[in-house]
């Protein structure tokens, strides 16, 4: 089974292209999906030690959890050690469950796949990428953005260059959406030639 790492900084379509992997039968694993969901359930209690007030009516309160986090970034470690794990944990299960299934290529779509030092966990790396106007245009028009919080949030992101510098794949979603899918078509096209070239070479 080939795992796929899928990644790229805010803004660059990361979500719509996972969605194209999913419309073309490939299995996928949504960190920001999971941690939504843990925000409900499993981390509600230690963030909420963590951060005293965070939780409101039995949930994360997101809301708030940004705003005490952009008072105190210094906190982003204490957050991460929180949740990284329990969605390390979710990620392993997705995977055991798959690879029991007989599946051919899964996804992991991790936004911070290279700042968490999570390429040792795939086998490829497709990096989703476009012009950084385009970019910013998308960030800036969703509700309750501003240039702040996007600088806020880009300064914890490895630069889009490096990313593209590590990617085995690379999805251009400023050439339209259409162009995207073909992209997408190709790289899956790509790893199960490859990967039936190297079960005939093992037999």
């Amino acid at each position: 089974m080939i795992v796929i790492g899928l990644t790229g900084s805010i803004g660059m379509g990361k979500s719509t292209t996972a969605k194209m992997f999913a419309d073309e039968g490939v299995p996928v694993n949504d960190s920001d999906a999971v941690v939504h969901d843990l925000y409900r359930t499993d981390a509600v209690k230690p963030i909420g030690e963590a951060f005293p007030g965070a939780v409101r009516d039995g949930v994360i309160d997101r809301q708030e959890l940004s705003r005490q986090l952009a008072a105190a970034p210094e906190k982003f470690p204490l957050l991460e050690s929180i949740v990284h794990p329990l969605v390390r944990s979710r990620e392993v299960k997705f995977l055991k469950r798959h690879r029991q299934a007989g599946a051919d290529l899964v996804l992991l779509d991790i936004p911070l796949l290279f700042e968490v030092k999570g390429e040792d966990r795939v086998d490829v790396v497709v990096v989703v990428t476009c012009d950084p106007q385009i970019q910013r245009e998308r960030v800036l028009a969703r509700p309750g953005m501003t240039e702040e919080k996007l600088e806020m949030i880009l300064s914890r992101q490895i630069p889009d260059s490096e990313k593209r510098k590590r990617a085995d794949f690379l999805v251009d979603t400023g050439l339209g959406l259409d162009a995207a899918r073909q992209r997408v078509r190709e790289i899956i096209a790509a790893l199960k030639a490859a990967k039936m070239s190297a079960k005939e070479t093992d037999q």
